[in-house]
Parts: structure tokens; sequence; C-alpha cells
């Protein structure tokens, strides 16, 4: 096979449809729009969107995004911050608000794989990173999700 060679399938490319060219077209007089009325005039279709005069829904919505009642927010705690616990302590997030670490407990929280760790610890989180995992268990500690 050679480029010049190449074709369309049989059916792929139709004749443009040629209305209003007299009535042996079988789309004269009225070219296949019917009698009157909005959709044979020139213009005449709806705009997308259109409810028959209705304030259309997006002219109802606000304007300012939306708010994502699922998503959740959790207070964020590195492992470098837990250094200052003393080996054997349990970390709670009670305890973890007590010192300051975090301000606000939100939905729960996270703790995150950034810095080192050498204390083994007993931590109770809602949730936990990968690395943050590997971290603490490589130091001797454990992880229990909340």
């Amino acid at each position: 096979m050679k480029l010049q060679e190449l074709r369309c399938p049989q059916g792929a490319q139709k004749d443009r449809k040629r209305v209003g060219r007299g009535p042996g077209s079988g789309l004269g007089k009225t070219a296949g729009k019917g009698t009157k009325g909005q959709n044979a005039r020139s213009g005449g279709r709806k705009s997308l969107g259109f409810e028959g005069g209705q304030m259309p829904l997006k002219r109802r919505l606000p304007k300012r995004g939306f708010t994502n009642i699922f998503k959740k927010t959790f207070a964020l705690v590195n492992v470098g911050d837990l250094e200052r616990f003393e080996a054997g302590t349990v970390v709670d997030p009670s305890l973890l608000k007590e010192k300051g670490l975090i301000k606000k407990l939100y939905d729960g929280v996270k703790v995150l794989g950034s810095g080192t760790i050498t204390k083994s610890l007993t931590i109770k989180a809602h949730r936990t990173s990968v690395q943050a995992k590997e971290k603490i268990e490589k130091a001797g500690g454990t992880i229990e999700i909340v």
C-alpha cells in the first residue's frame, strides 16, 4: 500500500445536504424546517441552556465557587516535631494541642514524614504518611490509627 492509494472507507464521506433547491430535491420550499415558527426562521434556534423563559440554572447558581462538604482538613505534624517528647511517651492529639504543636484539631491529626526521629514513641493519630510510618517504626515506635 502506498500513501497515494489511501482512501476513506465506504460511506465515511457524505455529500452535504443542499436545502432549498426546488421541489424535486425533497428539501425545497421550506427546506426541511416545517412551516412557520421560531425554528423555521434564520437564527431561530434557542441558545444553549435556554429554559423557556424561566431563569436558567447557570444564572440561578452562585458564581463564587462552592464548598466541598466531603473534604476533610487535618492538623499536620511532622516527624521531626515529635523529637521533643521523651522516649516511651504516648503522643495523642490532646497532648499535641497542649504542647502547642497544633492549634486546632479540625477533622483529626495527620503525621507527615519531614525530619528525623530517634526516640521510640507511641503515636495516636488519625492518618499518617508512608514515610512517617517508616521513620517511626525504624526508631522503635508504634503508630495507632484513631
